[in-house]
């Protein structure tokens, strides 16, 4: 597995996501409703990737057809329709959904209440012929797309229901953090893991910083 597609990746989070990726050497697809959009954006980041990897742009089908992992980087308004769209070309992949399904007003960020299931346990749901993993959730864009080697400081959380899947995800963590991903659970953890980043971005405003989620107390082998 060297090809990873980004759906939503010219977002924030997803093109710091496929910066991260690209710079691990995998190579990258965006993928946007704008084919057009999509080849800028990946334009962009191969630009600042100077190893093996690649970046290009194509529509979010064609970029889901591609690869045999897949990332759901979009937001939630519009989720299950677009994820609806893509079932046909998601069809035996590995699914990975870091949707943060949040709502603003003018006490801040909080998380949506979807009645006991979550982004991805939906996306699991619209795809069953596909393995959907959580995971990303807590990354900060705007740390993904900065200069740092790593972000050693920081744990990917990972939830779902196939072990396989989990395992490749988990893996594919390390190139952000420099260590394997944590195994969170199963899939129904998303629930949780979606509306806590809620509570950093109010972390971030409140102190002013790019708070992330580090697990402590695990045997240093799991690192």
């Amino acid at each position: 597995m060297r090809t990873v597609a980004i759906i939503g990746g010219t977002g924030p989070q997803g093109k710091g996501l496929g910066y991260r990726f690209a710079k691990a050497g995998y190579d990258v697809i965006l993928g946007s409703r704008s084919e057009e959009r999509a080849m800028e954006a990946a334009v962009e980041l191969q630009a600042r990737v100077t190893s093996a990897g690649s970046v290009s742009g194509a529509s979010n089908a064609t970029a889901a057809q591609a690869a045999d992992l897949v990332l759901l980087a979009v937001p939630y308004v519009g989720h299950d329709n677009l994820v609806t769209e893509l079932a046909p070309e998601l069809v035996g992949k590995i699914v990975v959904s870091c949707v943060n399904p949040l709502g603003f007003d003018k006490q801040g960020p909080y998380g949506l209440d979807l009645g006991g299931t979550s982004a991805a346990e939906t996306a699991q749901m619209l795809l069953p012929e596909a393995r959907v993993v959580g995971a990303f959730h807590h990354l900060s864009a705007v740390t993904l797309i900065g200069e740092a080697d790593t972000l050693d400081h920081e744990d990917v959380l990972v939830c779902g229901d196939n072990a396989d899947a989990k395992a490749a995800v988990i893996d594919l963590a390390a190139t952000i953090t420099g260590k394997p991903g944590i195994d969170a659970g199963a899939l129904r953890l998303a629930r949780q893991l979606e509306p806590l980043t809620a509570v950093l971005i109010s972390v971030n405003k409140r102190y002013k910083v790019r708070s992330g989620i580090a697990v402590v107390g695990l045997s240093p082998d799991v690192h």
